[in-house]
């Protein structure tokens, strides 16, 4: 729903916008760590919000990933800057920050226990040995997507918020039967049109084109045909992957790394229960007494007002109250407890069933730990080499000569654009920091050690700038005049179809125009809106015969070389017995369209309560673009 926020339906930014929820953490440090950073360095601020530049860019960079992902191709920064993205972004970001602020204010507030609820059940923070949450794991996915826990966490109870919100507001929401009446009228009404095709051979083929007209259309083209500035660089890169073969791993230390780890590895024991959580010790009693006399969880539920919570295989670290879950473990299976005073209330606990844990063996998860230590120990090597690397260079080493005396090999990349792209368009298989520290370097100049993360380190020399240009016109000219000549012949269509068209709507039979050019006039009737009709008709042709008043005349392409010109002959309302199911179907449809534009609507209605502030500017330092005159930190 935070995506009716922020619908630019109309580019590609509709998608940018589309940010992914991401996974969720286990421990919570309140909304406010992950926003209060300091005023002076807060690209949005509203209440007691702030979006710091290090959020804002990580926000933007994961927003533009998706969409190049989904996509399949990929958006400079250059382009991302000349179409105003990044201003667009900050819009949008700003009124769901605003929604997000009134919410909080308004009391709209995820509990710990619903947050704790749904982080148990995410497997991404799961063991892959043992099944079970581990807090190394979550970590570690943390660090792999560059993100800290507070952004974890607040991007979860801003999600809850949002999703609570909207159904709120969709709930119990119904639209009259006349909507859905509307759109099946619409789908089932039958219509009849005639029309003929206008081909290429009517309607002429343009010449070869000259070199003037050739130039001329490179220049209308630059910014498409501009070959991009690339950078040529020598790299000294330190990665665990390239010491991997340089590591051993001892019995011995597989062996103390099982008994350090040995019962976290064992597949814990686990329970299938249901809880029922109330205030009152009598109602708790009441309903203890209820289960054993037979009544099934539902029945006692309904009667006492309980909302009951299901475990199904959990071990006893996933119960959220640990009161509850430590009587759960003491329990037989089908037994039912005694009211249990736990930190949320008192709980009766109706046991299902017990499945015995089981002791990890070094046979069972030697492969993991063999791999675990092989990590851990090319991480120290890379360290040490580094360390050296850094020591000779302080002593005045180059690049090259400092690389030889840790023994590593430096490596002549090929030249790359700003975004990793080789000159035959495929991305260089490395890490994005390289391209940014190559495009902020001199020629003839160094780096310093860069930090990639996950234990990647490197350092460039740059050794050559190849600057953007034109290509030359004897480069490009076959691919040019191919272009050229399908525009002419695009123009030279529409042109005729146009004409043609004309005389049909100033009262020409439209079979005598089709016969002065020679073509056979196409004629049907009951035409419909469905997948049948759009197969055998074209999308566009069945477009322009619903899109017209009876009586009207359309063209409409039909490919790359055929128009068709035609006409409405009528249109027929469907029969009311006929439409009177689909009018029911349709229903449930519109109303979720409808419920989607009033939370839209009522979420920018609440964020326009709200005074916020964002600076523009801040956040295009952020994403490394430089600046521009005009754009001074507004108040909205």
């Amino acid at each position: 729903m935070l995506t009716n926020i922020r619908r630019f339906t109309k580019s590609w930014v509709a998608l940018l916008f589309i940010i992914p929820m991401l996974v969720l953490a286990f421990v919570f440090v309140g909304m406010d760590d992950a926003f209060k950073s300091g005023g002076g360095n807060s690209v949005i601020s509203v209440g007691d919000r702030r979006l710091d530049s290090q959020t804002f860019k990580l926000q933007f960079e994961r927003a533009k990933g998706d969409f190049e992902q989904q996509s399949g191709q990929t958006i400079s920064m250059e382009e991302v800057d000349r179409r105003g993205f990044v201003e667009q972004f900050l819009e949008s970001t700003a009124q769901e920050e605003a929604f997000l602020a009134w919410a909080w204010r308004a009391g709209i507030r995820p509990g710990a226990e619903l947050l704790a609820a749904q982080i148990r059940n995410f497997p991404a923070f799961f063991n892959q040995i043992t099944g079970a949450f581990d807090p190394e794991t979550y970590r570690a996915r943390l660090a792999e997507a560059g993100l800290t826990q507070a952004i974890y966490e607040t991007e979860l109870r801003d999600q809850i918020i949002v999703q609570h919100y909207g159904a709120a507001l969709y709930a119990g929401m119904r639209l009259p039967r006349a909507y859905g009446a509307l759109v099946a009228a619409q789908g089932l009404e039958e219509r009849d049109a005639r029309w003929f095709e206008v081909t290429q051979a009517i309607a002429g083929t343009a010449p070869a084109p000259t070199d003037e007209q050739l130039q001329a259309f490179l220049d209308e083209n630059a910014d498409a045909l501009r070959i991009p500035e690339f950078r040529r660089v020598t790299a000294v890169i330190f990665t665990p992957a390239t010491v991997m073969d340089d590591v051993e791993v001892t019995e011995e230390q597989i062996v103390e790394r099982f008994n350090f780890r040995r019962e976290a590895l064992s597949t814990p024991e686990t329970r299938s229960f249901v809880t029922l959580t109330v205030r009152d010790r009598e109602i708790a009693q009441r309903i203890s007494q209820a289960l054993r006399a037979g009544q099934s969880v539902e029945d006692v539920a309904r009667a006492n007002n309980v909302e009951p919570v299901t475990y199904d295989q959990r071990p006893q670290s996933s119960v959220i109250d640990r009161r509850v879950g430590t009587a759960a473990f003491a329990l037989s299976a089908d037994a039912i407890s005694d009211p249990i005073e736990g930190d949320l209330g008192w709980s009766v606990i109706k046991m299902q069933s017990v499945t015995p844990g089981r002791a990890a063996t070094l046979e069972n998860v030697r492969a993991a730990i063999v791999q675990e230590l092989q990590q851990e120990a090319a991480r120290g090597r890379v360290f040490e080499l580094v360390e050296a690397f850094e020591a000779a260079r302080a002593d005045g080493a180059s690049l090259a000569d400092a690389a030889e005396r840790v023994g590593v090999r430096p490596i002549s990349l090929p030249p790359f654009t700003s975004e990793g792209l080789l000159p035959n368009t495929q991305r260089l298989n490395a890490p994005d920091q390289i391209f940014s520290t190559a495009f902020a370097m001199s020629v003839d100049t160094e780096s310093e050690l860069v930090d990639a993360g996950n234990s990647q380190y490197f350092a460039l020399r740059l050794e050559e700038v190849q600057p953007a240009s034109l290509p030359p016109l004897a480069e490009v000219r076959p691919f040019l005049a191919e272009q050229w000549v399908a525009r002419e012949n695009a123009r030279l269509l529409r042109a005729r179809a146009d004409e043609l068209a004309a005389r049909v709507r100033g009262g020409e039979d439209i079979a005598e125009v089709a016969a002065s050019v020679g073509a056979p006039v196409v004629v049907r009737t009951g035409i419909i809106q469905n997948r049948e009709a759009q197969e055998s008709l074209g999308g566009g042709v069945l477009q322009a015969v619903f899109g017209q008043a009876p009586g009207q005349v359309f063209t409409a392409p039909r490919d790359q070389s055929r128009v068709a010109v035609g006409r409405v002959d009528a249109a027929r309302a469907p029969d009311p017995q006929i439409a009177a199911v689909p009018a029911q179907q349709f229903r449930p449809r519109i109303t979720g369209q409808v419920a989607e534009d009033m939370i839209a609507t009522a979420q920018r209605e609440a964020a326009s309560s709200m005074s916020v502030r964002t600076n523009p500017e801040r956040a295009r330092r952020a994403l490394n673009l430089p600046e521009r005159r005009a754009a001074p930190a507004s108040a909205q």
